[in-house]
């Protein structure tokens, strides 16, 4: 999990100078959101693997197929290329994930299981801190390309090991009773479903690129599998903010979908149009790691008296900041460091917002529908940040094709941020506990 979360986190940086030394950047919106499209897939895959015939199997294969990813990655000599790596990332990624978490379940007792778990989320501490800023000054005084075969090598050991260790193993024990046929037959439609709201994700990603009929055809393709299979991952009621869980959901997908649209432009921003060095970068994402779990200590204890709809009308607040400061640094007076530092306010909004969101969602929930609760938050926010980023990243490109700067593209894809923050501002009141 250490070197899972040093992988997913360490390459990001270098990303934009990827997309850039490969010719790109009009598909960077492809690259960034086709990640979160496969993990979505991979998730699901994953759990339905796991349950079937335990999770040494899932774990093992989405431990060689990260390595094998990497090095696809890595050897890119297109585009095209580095986003078939990302989407096999991004499934090895969900598989690994969830893998690790039915592992935990299956072969650990019940007074260990939260201690397991635990080890796994300290797992991601050291890799936000150190794997940005590392992967920025390997690209800057390197290439970017020797991020990921690094990452390669380091990876390549314990998925070995995974392998060794458990090949031939029985798991779950033989005294464990059996998966019913039923439960296996009723996850067949969910990872149906997963796989067509993943290639809807896909299609739009690539269709927003550009403006011509082939790619129009490409996001209505992509919109119409997204319109169908989608609501069937979430709550009835989410589309249109039901009081409770749907609500809650919903805004879920909305802040994270403004985040990740700023972690992914303002990175593209500072290495197309201000040159900015991948180490600033790097240290950008760091500072937002740090921001988010500082943000959510305070919302867990200095602030937990507070309603916690108002915590997320306080988050949705400090994300507009954000949206606001990254537009500002797009403009030539301004120094590189100003777009960089929306990445960090970004976080401490999401640092309130998210755990509180959480919160709410488990509260609306009774115990025994909790981890649907938990799985529809999940799925609403890879939606949201998939949405999120395409309207953005189609907006950008209309004001590209239509012949304005770059600078002026990039702050109007980032003033269509601050929709969602709005709404998710409004509705706040709606996951309120009556």
């Amino acid at each position: 999990m250490f070197l899972t979360g040093l992988a997913a986190l360490a390459v990001v940086p270098t990303l934009p100078t990827a997309a850039r030394d490969l010719d790109g950047v009009a598909l960077f919106p492809l690259v960034a959101g086709c990640f979160v499209a496969a993990s979505l897939l991979g998730g699901v895959l994953g759990g339905h693997w796991a349950d079937r015939s335990g999770a040494h199997r899932p774990l093992a294969a989405g431990m060689v197929l990260a390595v094998a990813t990497l090095l696809v990655s890595a050897a890119s000599t297109s585009i095209w290329q580095l986003a078939a790596g990302r989407f096999l990332d991004g499934l090895a990624g969900g598989m690994v994930a969830v893998s690790i978490n039915a592992a935990i379940g299956q072969a650990y007792p019940d007074r260990l299981r939260a201690r397991a778990l635990a080890l796994m989320s300290a797992c991601w501490i050291v890799p936000s801190l150190v794997g940005p800023p590392l992967a920025g000054l390997v690209a800057g005084w390197w290439s970017w390309r020797a991020v990921f075969f690094g990452l390669a090598v380091l990876t390549l050991v314990p998925a070995l090991a995974v392998v060794a260790l458990l090949r031939g193993r029985s798991w779950p024990p033989a005294s464990a009773p059996a998966s019913a046929p039923s439960a296996d037959r009723s996850r067949s439609p969910a990872l149906m479903v997963a796989t067509a709201v993943s290639a809807g994700a896909a299609l739009g990603q690539y269709g927003v690129s550009g403006w011509d009929m082939r790619h129009l055809l490409f996001v209505a393709g992509g919109l119409v599998l997204l319109v169908v299979f989608a609501p069937r991952l979430l709550p009835p009621g989410t589309w249109r903010a039901g009081r409770g869980l749907p609500a809650t959901v919903l805004l879920r997908g909305l802040g994270s979908g403004v985040f990740f649209t700023l972690e992914a432009f303002v990175p593209l921003l500072l290495v197309t149009d201000r040159g900015a060095p991948p180490v600033l970068i790097g240290l950008a994402f760091t500072g937002a790691a740090v921001a988010w779990a500082a943000a959510s200590w305070a919302q867990s204890r200095l602030l937990e008296d507070r309603p916690r709809h108002h915590l997320v009308v306080a988050g949705a607040l400090v994300l507009a900041a954000a949206v606001a400061i990254a537009a500002a640094g797009t403009l030539p007076a301004m120094p590189a460091f100003v777009a960089a530092s929306a990445m960090v306010v970004a976080a401490i909004g999401m640092g309130m917002l998210a755990p509180s969101l959480t919160v709410l969602s488990l509260s609306h929930s009774p115990a025994d529908r909790q981890g649907y609760a938990s799985g529809a938050m999940q799925t609403a926010q890879n939606l949201g940040q998939i949405t999120v980023l395409g309207l953005s990243s189609a907006l950008l490109n209309a004001c590209l094709g239509a012949g304005s700067t770059d600078s002026t593209g990039y702050a109007a894809a980032f003033g269509l941020l601050l929709a969602p923050c709005l709404l998710a501002t409004l509705l706040a009141a709606r996951t309120r506990i009556t």
